[in-house]
């Protein structure tokens, strides 16, 4: 099963200028490469039989009818190939002569798509020699067949639904309405362009940002072909900086005179789900015809690498960049909070942890910018049956280094006058025991809140809030939610960026809550030592938030997900580990959905959030049923 993804590959052959044969089989050549290769869709260059800089050679016969009749003999080889191949020519319709993109598959030549706009500035006089592609599409005779001819082709693979490809031509690119924008809205999921874009000082850096920013605007894939070794360098050289890009991210390249392919897989299932929630607006796009080509789902998969920690940018410095705009973002808006409701004060509940530790750091944060002590913060922290001395000193050592007023308020005796109400036997640890510390931790912070004019700050994280891994009307509850789309792996880097920023004793007792196990202590400590660690008992953070990321962001199935995951986390996770984690994933993500439909405020720093009002709308009662079976029936 190919999940979806489609091994695209840009290349860019040797050739020779107006050397028909050795072009022809140069191509041929490389078509065998990427067939070995497990290409599904293939793309070669503008004008690659010819050669892009054949000049007044384009108007005769000898090369029109040469390359006419190479392209007759590649499409012909291909016979049996459930490739899709475009390749650049001349070709002559009605005394007109264009520049053109056939596409080919199964030993046929399925159309020809001439290029639209024709650049005549500088060094190019396209102009001189080309007509532009017609408004509305038309056909061509080409050897006795009839064939679409014009831009207005949706290639559809007749296997995949959402495997489609439209193609245009270099400048087609660079100019003010290009067509791939119209091929988007009529339904082409991946645009192939053939190029042949000349090198000069900055020009490379500057077609990467266009091809990013475009296949973004579309939600498309790309695949750009440059022209490059063996075109005539009289006055011009070309590199042959060939890309794969999809979404907004530069999949694979080559690099400027490098020679080689660029090959990635495009997952157009990812890009469907994305327009779906993008362009349902919809959009109108006339007179496109579509042109089935045969396909092969037995493509090899799972070459492309994903990052075990999507939410986390993997460069030094972008994760700092991301790290600051995401604590300026979460202070920003609680900013607002406090002085749309002139709280005198804010008030944490200060545990040790990761997550209160980040929400007070914000809400520091939040009260410098709106010129207010940190002193009118107040922070809480409520010993009880699983409190260790370890996370209890942290609490005072960082109320310390920021200043602000701490509050110890224990609250044992509250909660074992409660579970005696209640006739609960105070040695059974169950959900019972630990929700009624939660609730009582919960419960105080409100109280006090409300006596000193305050707000309560939340301090979950998105993680927890995705598998219910908070008590309902406990720390579920809050006034406002700071933490509460940022996931648990964003987390523990945004407390570790801000102690990279500090120094003495705030950053001594960051780095000291940054090495504490992951936990809500609502059990009995053992020997002293936390004995409810979070990541034993619902899994690890790392495997949720990719679960999480891919199964939101990205539209993966269960099964989709299990794949991916299985091949990034190698050597980390065996496929048993990730196939029980997933399980779990899938089952507490529906199941514990009411949490989510109540949800307090909270600010919205990425693209996965769960707010009932703005990104995730589900039933409370949504069965999980068909998720799981589709892992049951792949043996999963």
């Amino acid at each position: 099963m190919s999940y979806g993804y489609v091994r695209s590959a840009a290349v860019t052959p040797k050739i020779r200028v107006a050397d028909i044969q050795y072009n022809q089989q140069s191509i041929l050549r490389t078509i065998a490469a990427a067939k070995e290769d497990g290409v599904a869709l293939l793309v070669f260059p503008e004008l690659c039989i010819t050669g892009y800089t054949c000049g007044d050679l384009f108007y005769g016969d000898v090369l029109l009818n040469a390359a006419k009749n190479a392209l007759k003999e590649i499409a012909e080889s291909t016979s049996g190939s459930a490739m899709l191949i475009f390749v650049g020519l001349p070709f002559r319709k009605d005394g007109l002569i264009y520049n053109c993109a056939a596409a080919i598959n199964n030993g046929k030549v399925l159309a020809l798509v001439p290029k639209t706009y024709l650049p005549n500035y500088g060094e190019f006089y396209e102009k001189r020699i080309f007509a532009p592609c017609p408004r509305e599409n038309t056909r061509a005779e080409f050897f006795g067949e009839s064939i679409p001819f014009g831009k207005k082709c949706i290639f559809r693979s007749e296997r995949n639904e959402n495997f489609t490809v439209a193609a245009e031509i270099c400048e087609d690119l660079w100019a003010l309405m290009p067509p791939s924008a119209e091929h988007a809205a009529a339904g082409a999921n991946i645009i192939v362009n053939l190029s042949c874009s000349n090198e000069t000082v900055g020009k490379a850096e500057f077609r990467r940002r266009l091809l990013r920013a475009h296949s973004a605007r579309l939600a498309a894939g790309y695949v750009y072909a440059d022209g490059g070794e063996g075109e005539s360098t009289t006055d011009l050289v070309f590199a042959g900086n060939d890309s794969v890009a999809e979404n907004g991210k530069i999949l694979a390249e080559t690099k400027p005179f490098e020679n080689a392919p660029a090959t990635a897989e495009i997952d157009v299932d990812f890009l469907a789900y994305e327009r779906s929630h993008r362009f349902n607006y919809g959009f109108t796009a006339s007179g496109y015809e579509t042109v089935s080509f045969v396909s092969d789902e037995s493509i090899r998969i799972l070459t492309r690498k994903y990052s075990k920690t999507p939410f986390i940018p993997a460069d030094k410095n972008a994760l700092s960049e991301r790290a600051e705009l995401i604590l300026k973002m979460q202070s920003a808006g609680f900013r607002k909070r406090i002085e749309h409701t002139k709280a005198k004060t804010v008030v944490v509940g200060l545990s040790g942890g990761l997550d209160s530790t980040l929400a007070l750091l914000v809400a520091v944060r939040a009260m410098k910018d709106a010129g207010r002590s940190p002193a009118d913060i107040l922070a809480i922290t409520m010993p009880c049956f699983g409190t260790t001395e370890r996370t209890f000193n942290n609490t005072l050592k960082l109320a310390r280094a920021l200043k602000v007023t701490l509050r110890k308020i224990s609250i044992a005796k509250a909660v074992e006058r409660h579970l005696k109400d209640i006739s609960h036997p105070l040695d059974v640890y169950d959900a019972a025991y630990e929700n009624a510390q939660a609730r009582e931790r919960t419960q105080v912070l409100m109280d006090v809140a409300n006596s000193t004019g305050g707000l309560v700050v939340g301090t979950g994280d998105l993680s927890e809030l995705a598998l219910g891994w908070a008590t309902y009307n406990g720390d579920h509850m809050s006034m406002y939610g700071v933490n509460s789309s940022v996931p648990k792996t964003l987390v523990r880097h945004l407390v570790a960026y801000t102690a990279e920023q500090s120094s003495g004793r705030l950053k001594s007792v960051l780095q000291a809550i940054l090495d504490t196990p992951v936990s809500p202590e609502l059990l009995p400590a053992e020997n002293g030592e936390i004995a409810q660690k979070t990541e034993e008992i619902v899994g690890p953070y790392i495997l949720h938030d990719f679960f999480l990321y891919h199964f939101i962001r990205s539209g993966f199935s269960p099964r989709k997900l299990y794949a991916v995951a299985v091949r990034t986390f190698d050597g980390d996770f065996t496929p048993a580990t990730v196939a029980k984690w997933l399980k779990i994933f899938v089952r507490r993500f529906f199941s514990q959905q009411f949490k989510r439909s109540c949800l307090p405020d909270g600010v919205k720093v990425g693209s996965v959030a769960l707010s009932p009002r703005g990104d995730w709308r589900m039933p409370s009662d949504a069965e999980a049923a068909l998720w799981l079976q589709e892992l049951e029936e792949a043996g999963i």
